[in-house]
């Protein structure tokens, strides 16, 4: 293919913006080569600014979960737009969106709206401190809640220690309030609660890991996560930013048949906007200004173009609840699509899946958690994102992220997405 625009475009881009990108995921780091540029999407493609075209697997990293451009979504924001972009005073659609969210979550009365999934699990954090007058919090290794300094933690050289900075700029003080521990690993967790008893806050954790791969949750940490939580005075903190109004109406809550204390979500729930939010029984929630001490603010929060759109998205998915099925059945043909060819070229290979999302790990072993991540061939990994590129399929560009499914997708894209695997596969030997 042909990139020499985007080529063009990125060179540019790095005289202005730090890494030539907004986001540094985009910038091609961990595979390696230049960033496409994209100029246009519509369903389940993408149009590169050269005139390439690609099957799209990451789908805006989740929102787009009934494709790109969506006409009911464009609708609803053109039409808001024309009223005005925004007034930072109340508007209707506010409460018309918390009301059908609130519907559609198991165990949650109130929501509050902000603009990112960073800035949702930020205040949930907050939040959780406040109600319980309790400073820690623990994080799983590999779990990434956005990049606010509290989540900004590596793990230090025991398996479950207290957190050093991963950032510079993180402070010593912040990061000794966050305890790290392994995802899938029940035991670790009560060790901390033990070691620091009623010093801990929260537990924040992604329900369905989506940033180490795809990586399910063991029922028995799961469940056991939310006895030791309750039974210590711990607030489960669940961030659904990429699993919410994806894996199923109620998230995955509903999936998993588990009930957090603070949910965290974005992603589709603002239908491809920026769009954050955080929600939980009333107790908790209206210890949040104004009713509470608790402070949150934001200038944009609730901004009538992003609720229109995650309006416009929500109703569709409570009208069509067979979407989630539907995601379901196409993520599992493509499982079965990839691993025939893999295992058929002899590729040393682990398929995680839940739902709609899906990871492909170069390795023998079972991938758990961020360590069984972190053991994939890399190499290898990079092969296959530039030789799916070159055959016009679009993969996450990191071994570390979840592929998401829209529902635009159909069978022949992912035949399509298959057969290009199957030219790609020889060079992975």
């Amino acid at each position: 293919m042909n990139y020499q625009r985007s080529s063009a475009l990125f060179e540019a881009a790095q005289k202005v913006i730090p890494g030539g990108v907004n986001s540094p995921v985009r910038a091609f780091k961990a595979v390696g080569g230049t960033p496409i540029f994209v100029e246009r999407a519509k369903g389940a493609y993408l149009y590169d600014v050269d005139g390439n075209r690609y099957v799209d697997f990451i789908a805006s990293w989740g929102p787009l979960i009934l494709g790109h451009a969506y006409e009911p979504v464009l609708k609803a924001v053109t039409e808001k737009a024309a009223l005005g972009t925004s007034f930072g005073m109340p508007t209707a659609i506010e409460t018309e969106l918390a009301s059908l969210a609130v519907s559609m979550v198991p165990g949650i009365d109130k929501i509050r709206f902000v603009n990112s999934g960073t800035e949702a699990c930020m205040s949930a954090i907050r939040l959780a401190r406040g109600f319980t007058k309790k400073d820690k919090i623990i994080k799983f290794k590999g779990c990434y809640h956005g990049h606010s300094d509290a989540f900004l933690i590596q793990a230090g050289s025991g398996a479950v220690t207290f957190g050093a900075p991963s950032s510079p700029g993180v402070t010593k003080g912040t990061a000794k309030d966050t305890l790290l521990a392994d995802y899938n690993d029940l035991e670790g967790v009560q060790q901390l609660v033990q070691e620091h008893k009623n010093d801990i806050a929260a537990i924040i954790i992604e329900p369905v890991a989506g940033n180490m791969g795809c990586i399910p949750p063991e029922a028995s940490f799961i469940q056991g996560l939310k006895r030791l939580c309750s039974h210590e005075g711990i607030l489960l903190v669940f961030d659904e930013v990429m699993t919410g109004f994806r894996l199923a109406a109620g998230g995955a809550q509903e999936v998993l048949d588990i009930s957090a204390d603070i949910v965290c979500f974005g992603k589709v729930i603002g239908g491809g906007l920026p769009v954050g939010a955080f929600a939980a029984r009333a107790e908790i929630m209206n210890y949040l200004a104004p009713d509470g001490p608790v402070y949150q603010a934001g200038t944009l929060s609730g901004n009538p173009l992003a609720m229109s759109a995650g309006l416009a998205m929500l109703q569709a998915l409570s009208k069509d609840k067979a979407v989630f099925k539907r995601l379901a059945e196409k993520t599992a043909y493509l499982h079965k699509g990839i691993e025939g060819v893999l295992l058929k070229h002899g590729i040393s290979h682990t398929i995680n899946r839940l739902g709609s999302m899906i990871s492909v790990h170069f390795c023998q072993d079972a991938v758990t958690d961020f360590m069984t991540a972190a053991a994939g061939d890399n190499e290898t990994f990079k092969k296959y994102f530039h030789g799916m590129l070159a055959q016009g399929v679009y993969l996450p560009p990191s071994a570390y992220e979840s592929y998401f499914l829209n529902d635009a997708l159909s069978y022949e894209d992912l035949d399509f997405t298959i057969a290009a695997l199957e030219k790609v596969a020889p060079d992975l030997l």
